[in-house]
């Protein structure tokens, strides 16, 4: 072996100068005697400035450690050597992590003579650690708080960690079942196989896995994914990713039921009004015509009995079916310009005659400011405003009704509408419940008023739908006040499109066609026409209408939805196709359902109008004069409801 006789003085300066860490020799009160280079770059100060400082002088200030006095209390008993990981400040501000190892050489006595310190830099290590930490933390918070199940597990299908939700799932415990199980318990020992055989190269392998299987021996729907886990670039194993769909697949079920049931409900209502409809349409037709015959007076009173309770039957029906629209959503607002004062006028003139019967005073006011003409749903508003009259009037004895408008400035302005009587009052407690559906402001079994208890719920929706709101005061006793807004919309005068009015109600006579399947319908229509002097000929299916159409010149045609064999939009759809516009009638639809989708349905199959059941005469006469106004090239269209 090869000897180097070496200079131990020599050696020792040599270390000293050319070692990679930094090496400080410091006197026993912490003094900095001198410096290696090592130190000078590792923290930017030259030997010149080290020298005369404190050893921690360049200690980062949130760090408890810092002078050697400090490091000396943290040597154990009979020990002169401790080392620490600590940060310190370089000389331009930044702050790096430092290992120091610090020992106390003492003489023959036992005196300090002096330290050496070792200074290691470890900032890029300790920044590798630091991402790597932040890396675990991650996964472990990505995997503690993921609300779906997560397994990881080896190359031999053995379960390696899971997080809480998959215990959740499982009904396993992490450490205490799950880690080191066999994947196979819960998902299938083929399931397994698949996943290690095909899962890094086919993506349908998790959407074959749909199931797993419980402690408890139950089996949960789920939706999987599978993701390799790679450490330096080698595949070791998988992720499970179950997100459990068994509540999904219920809210799924009970969505269609619920759909299923809404479908079934409005079916039903469209059924319903048509069965009701159909025999109210004989009782007020014939009703009509009685009344219109030469009657002893009593006769008339008992005639006039019968059609006021066939109209409030068929309120109560209307009410009903409004309600339920609203409710499935199937209601829009019909928006256009409309005279503000003359809605309310109208509205006053419908309840004037019951409010003479009982000697109330009505009245109405309405502020300057206020706009003669607004844009909005105009028959919507008369109708809250119908319900709320009617109320008042209903519950008030003796006194006044009285409606007030003003205009309401804002970010965006309004109108507030009051509807105030002197009448029996709202308990204070009853404001809020009474515009729930059904409700009644007297007790059901002792009531001594008409109605349904759907007029302030059937209001409530209406102006929710034209953006406004609606609430009750009363202190009980002395009447009620209803208070409702409606944005304001203002409109002028050129706006607003005014009715053009018939000055006479004669009509030539005309060739008609009624096509129904209902004798009793039939019959009320054929009398009201032929009693205005016009030829009427009868079908009772679709088929026969259109044959009727095809061999025979009518001025107009009645025709019934829902017959046998050819319904009425189809068999009006034929009419129209088959005829020449010249020769073409016009077709009124008939129908007794009043449902939403009706009027268009029909419109658009070619229809020149509509009507809904019960028609009574005033509506067939405007019917009529609208006939006689289209050949004579004057326009009017109006829906007749």
């Amino acid at each position: 072996m090869h000897r180097v006789n070496l200079d131990p003085n020599a050696f020792n300066a040599q270390v000293f100068e050319y070692a990679c860490l930094g090496i400080a020799l410091i006197a026993p009160d912490g003094l900095i005697l001198t410096v290696n280079p090592a130190i000078e770059r590792i923290f930017g100060y030259t030997k010149e400035e080290f020298d005369g400082r404190q050893f921690g002088f360049f200690s980062h200030p949130e760090d408890k450690v810092k002078t050697i006095n400090d490091l000396k209390q943290m040597m154990e008993d009979n020990k002169s050597e401790v080392q620490i990981e600590k940060r310190y400040l370089r000389k331009n501000g930044e702050t790096m992590w430092a290992l120091v190892s610090v020992r106390l050489f003492r003489n023959d006595e036992g005196q300090p003579l002096y330290y050496i310190a070792q200074i290691i830099d470890i900032s890029a290590q300790k920044e590798s650690e630091q991402r790597l930490q932040e890396t675990v933390e991650r996964y472990t918070s990505l995997k503690k708080y993921n609300h779906d199940a997560v397994v990881s597990f080896d190359l031999q299908g053995k379960i390696i960690h899971a997080n809480t939700m998959a215990e959740k799932l499982t009904g396993y415990r992490i450490e205490e079942e799950l880690k080191g199980m066999e994947l196979a318990h819960l998902i299938g020992k083929p399931n397994v196989e698949w996943i290690l055989k095909d899962a890094l190269h086919d993506s349908a392998v998790e959407e074959g896995i749909d199931t797993v299987v419980t402690k408890d021996g139950y089996t949960i729907e789920v939706l999987t994914s599978i993701a390799p886990i790679f450490v330096n670039k080698k595949n070791i194993g998988f992720y499970l990713i179950c997100k459990d769909i068994s509540e999904q697949k219920r809210l799924v079920l009970a969505k269609e039921m619920a759909e299923a049931t809404n479908k079934a409900k409005s079916e039903f209502l469209a059924m319903m009004s048509h069965e009701i409809r159909t025999p109210l349409n004989g009782v007020i037709g014939m009703t009509d015509l009685l009344l219109e015959a030469n009657l002893e007076v009593e006769h008339k009173e008992y005639v006039e009995i019968i059609r006021k309770s066939g109209e409030t039957l068929l309120g109560i029906i209307n009410d009903i079916l409004d309600l339920s629209k609203i409710e499935a959503g199937r209601t829009e607002l019909q928006e256009e310009t409309f005279d503000l004062r003359l809605c309310i006028k109208d509205s006053l003139s419908v309840v004037s005659a019951k409010a003479d019967e009982k000697g109330l005073e009505l009245s109405y006011s309405i502020s300057h400011d206020v706009p003669e003409y607004i844009y909005g749903d105009g028959d919507r508003l008369k109708q809250v405003l119908l319900n709320l009259l009617s109320n008042a009037v209903k519950f008030t004895p003796r006194g006044s009704v009285s409606v007030a408008v003003k205009k309401v400035k804002g970010d965006r302005a309004r109108l507030d509408f009051t509807v105030a009587d002197t009448g029996i009052g709202i308990p204070t407690e009853r404001l809020e419940e009474i515009f729930e559906p059904f409700a009644q402001i007297d007790s059901f079994m002792t009531r001594k008023h008409e109605g349904t208890g759907l007029g302030l719920s059937i209001s409530r929706k209406l102006l929710e739908l034209m953006g406004g709101q609606i609430h009750a005061e009363s202190d009980g006793m002395n009447g009620s006040t209803f208070c409702f807004t409606i944005p304001l919309n203002e409109m002028t005068a050129a706006d607003f499109e005014h009715p053009q009015h018939s000055i006479s109600n004669a009509v030539d006579q005309l060739n008609i066609l009624i096509a129904e399947d209902n004798a009793i319908n039939t019959l009320v229509l054929k009398k009201l026409l032929e009693k205005m002097g016009h030829n009427v000929s009868a079908v009772v299916n679709g088929k026969e209408a259109i044959e009727a159409a095809l061999n025979e010149t009518y001025d107009i045609i009645f025709m019934d939805i829902n017959m046998p064999i050819v319904n009425g939009v189809d068999a009006a759809r034929a009419i129209k196709e088959k005829l020449p516009s010249g020769r073409c009638p016009r077709i009124v639809a008939v129908t007794a359902n009043a449902i939403k989708g009706d009027r268009e349905k029909c419109l658009a199959a070619g229809m020149d109008d509509y009507v809904s059941k019960p028609v009574k005469i005033d509506i067939i006469r405007k019917i009529l004069l609208a006939y006689v106004h289209s050949r004579g090239n004057i326009e009017q269209k109006q829906p007749y409801h």
